[in-house]
């Protein structure tokens, strides 16, 4: 018998990108491995609420920061194991299949997918290969790659810092990379902010960044560094 997964996705006025994220569940309805989805609004003025009510999802709110709200979401969700998707990420078809191996066969490491983006650039190509790269070698997916990680797993490492930036990159930090692997499946996600600031500049920025946050800098301090245009 497979293990009910719960599915937690941080929104923040996303109810006009999140469709395609949610159709992409849909084909697990009829496996019995999704026990509910979770948005976890960091205070949306949109239609999310409306979009949580038809599909059925709970909605949990919390102060704005995505680690804030993951935190907020993980603690209401009510099964063993907990998937975390970003609102423009959509998963490849056939990656239930992919998550119920994951359980059944490496219950102790949490998973990520390999990135894949929405856009034909060949910069992007670049991009994805990098983020396969530093996911296996150095044991540090990002956020927009998901991740699939048991409820016990999740809280003997403490589970998401209650940070606005990088509480990615703090959750696999202590999980290190031997509780870490590759799941055999890709995630589609959007290139927004590559297309609108460009693939070099935004890969530079996001470098830095992260280069900053391992130095020591506080998330708080980084913020507006990452999200300036």
């Amino acid at each position: 018998m497979t293990a009910p997964v719960t599915v937690i996705i941080p929104t923040l006025n996303a109810a006009d990108r999140i469709g395609p994220c949610l159709g992409a569940l849909g084909e697990a309805l009829f496996e019995g491995i999704l026990a509910e989805v979770i948005f976890a609004d960091g205070g949306s003025t949109d239609d999310i609420a409306k979009i949580a009510d038809a599909v059925g999802a709970k909605l949990v709110t919390s102060p704005k920061g995505r680690g804030t709200q993951l935190a907020a979401g993980a603690r209401m969700a009510r099964s063993d194991w907990l998937m975390i998707l970003h609102a423009d990420s959509v998963l490849d078809a056939g990656w239930h299949h992919a998550v119920q191996n994951h359980i059944a066969q490496k219950p102790d490491r949490a998973g990520w997918f390999r990135l894949r983006f929405d856009s034909p650039d060949w910069q992007a190509r670049v991009v994805e290969r990098w983020a396969t790269f530093r996911s296996f070698a150095f044991g540090l997916p990002y956020g927009d790659q998901g991740l699939l990680i048991s409820q016990r797993l999740y809280n003997v490492v403490g589970g998401y810092r209650e940070i606005p930036l990088m509480e990615d990159v703090a959750l696999v930090r202590k999980l290190g990379r031997r509780r870490l692997t590759g799941l055999p499946c890709a995630i589609q996600t959007s290139a927004e902010r590559y297309h609108r600031d460009g693939w070099q500049r935004r890969g530079l920025r996001n470098l830095t960044t992260l280069a900053l946050y391992l130095a020591g800098r506080e998330p708080e301090a980084l913020v507006k560094r990452y999200e300036a245009r």
